[in-house]
């Protein structure tokens, strides 16, 4: 079992800036591909970045230029830079962790799931 906890969310403007953390625990070492996820009142989870074991990183496309995730292996921590907020961006941010080869964005291949964060951007 794989334990996540996140934390760094919060309420800013837009154009602020967040940093969200991951802290994983447990058998660590069978985790292929971390991410983040979120979602919105009423709309589906969705991929928002994720990066695998040799640090390779997939973005969604409504966050490039934007966002970059992280991760510190000796920390077993995840972490995800939030640059330009918008107020779409609002949302419950999860961390997830799989141990098979899935589709990096796909929240549906994810096997493990914190609790979330929530981000809030005003306009």
């Amino acid at each position: 079992q794989v334990q996540l906890v996140e934390s760094g969310g919060g309420s800013v403007q837009a154009g602020g800036s967040l940093r969200l953390s991951c802290a994983a625990s447990g058998y660590t070492a069978t985790i292929y591909c971390m991410g983040w996820f979120r979602q919105a009142p009423g709309k589906e989870r969705e991929g928002v970045a994720a990066i695998n074991r040799d640090g390779s990183p997939s973005n969604a496309d409504s966050v490039k230029g934007r966002f970059t995730i992280s991760q510190d292996n000796a920390k077993n921590t995840l972490y995800l830079q939030m640059d330009s907020l918008k107020p779409d961006d609002t949302a419950m941010y999860y961390c997830a962790a799989t141990y098979t080869i899935a589709t990096m964005l796909d929240p549906y291949g994810m096997n493990y799931w914190g609790k979330g964060t929530l981000v809030t951007i005003s306009s």
